[in-house]
């Protein structure tokens, strides 16, 4: 499929994932409207990284999920839609679940909406690892069962059963990628990744972790973002779910230790009870079955955990000034 001289809308353009998503698209041609929350200082939030030459092909749209309006002007006339607005973060929906009600049932649901009404031939829908919870089996295929651990997670197996049934009922063109922990430059202080480098990049030990047990499948993002167009061009992912991830898994204790080799070996990594989640509503193992992906896509990952985290390091030394090490972000 060639995307140039595509219409496309991203939403959640301005984070981490989308704003990668969103460039790319752009370097293959696309001309992107890309949805950033509202918000009075007209920050773009990750586009910002974007270069000129991107910049030049994307539409920065100031709206909000929830309202249905602001979602059907940007729908309309799209070739494809990459729905990846939600409200992201465990820690902050168990202060505030209602909010996650609002931005990802209530917004996926206001984009399926639109798909139908203006008649997009193509929609990828954003899922999580989160909506598996603690693994019963490993590696985790999509035909494990969905486990609300968090509301959060609870929010995203909503969204992506509105999905599913708008594709059983609507016939609307949608699929639902399942990204596992997706990490890389641009991503906030909310992530374990940058929130370990920052640390040990200002001289500091670790300590802004939780639990040091839990794993992980670490995938870097531009894999992450070849999934999601790999998705969007396969007639045989609609109304499925495909799981994007590398196949393998780190603990939270051994991730740390091994940036800590390559950043600050004087450092040591200490477990904080502020960050450590509720027994009940942590997940211990998330390791992806990535084989339905390369079945239908040929989708596979290519950057491995030790060039990503180089990588990710670098960018979090090149804008250290983004991190507060001293805050616990949430």
């Amino acid at each position: 499929m060639s995307w140039s001289g595509k219409t496309v809308l991203v939403t959640g353009a301005g984070g981490f994932i989308g704003s990668h998503l969103t460039g790319h698209l752009a370097d293959l041609g696309a001309t992107v409207r890309a949805l950033v929350h509202y918000n009075s200082r007209n920050d773009w939030g990750n586009l910002r990284f974007l270069t000129p030459e991107q910049l030049a092909r994307v539409s920065v749209v100031l709206g909000n999920v929830e309202d249905s309006g602001c979602v059907d002007k940007a729908v309309e006339g799209c070739d494809c839609v990459f729905h990846l607005a939600a409200l992201i973060g465990i820690p902050y929906s168990y202060v505030a679940p209602r909010s996650y009600v609002a931005t990802n049932v209530t917004g996926t649901l206001n984009v399926l909406d639109a798909v139908l009404r203006h008649r997009v031939p193509r929609m990828v829908h954003t899922s999580t690892s989160e909506a598996y919870g603690t693994a019963l089996y490993v590696p985790i295929d999509e035909s494990h069962p969905l486990q609300g651990q968090s509301p959060y997670s609870a929010t995203k197996i909503a969204a992506d059963k509105i999905a599913e049934s708008y594709f059983r009922s609507f016939d609307a063109p949608v699929a639902t990628i399942r990204p596992f922990n997706t990490y890389g430059p641009r991503q906030s202080a909310r992530a374990v990744v940058p929130t370990i480098a920052s640390q040990l990049l200002s001289g500091r030990d670790v300590v802004a972790l939780g639990s040091l047990g839990p794993e992980r499948d670490l995938t870097f993002v531009d894999d992450t973002v070849r999934g999601f167009l790999a998705v969007a061009e396969c007639d045989r992912a609609l109304g499925e779910v495909v799981n994007v991830g590398t196949g393998s898994a780190v603990s939270i204790g051994a991730l740390a230790q091994k940036l800590v080799d390559m950043v600050n070996p004087r450092a040591r990594v200490v477990s904080v009870e502020e960050r450590v989640r509720p027994d009940k509503s942590e997940v211990m193992r998330l390791v992806c079955a990535n084989a339905k992906a390369r079945e239908l896509t040929g989708w596979q990952p290519r950057v491995s955990l030790d060039e990503g985290l180089r990588r990710t390091v670098e960018f979090v030394r090149a804008n250290l000034d983004l991190y507060r090490v001293d805050l616990y972000t949430v």
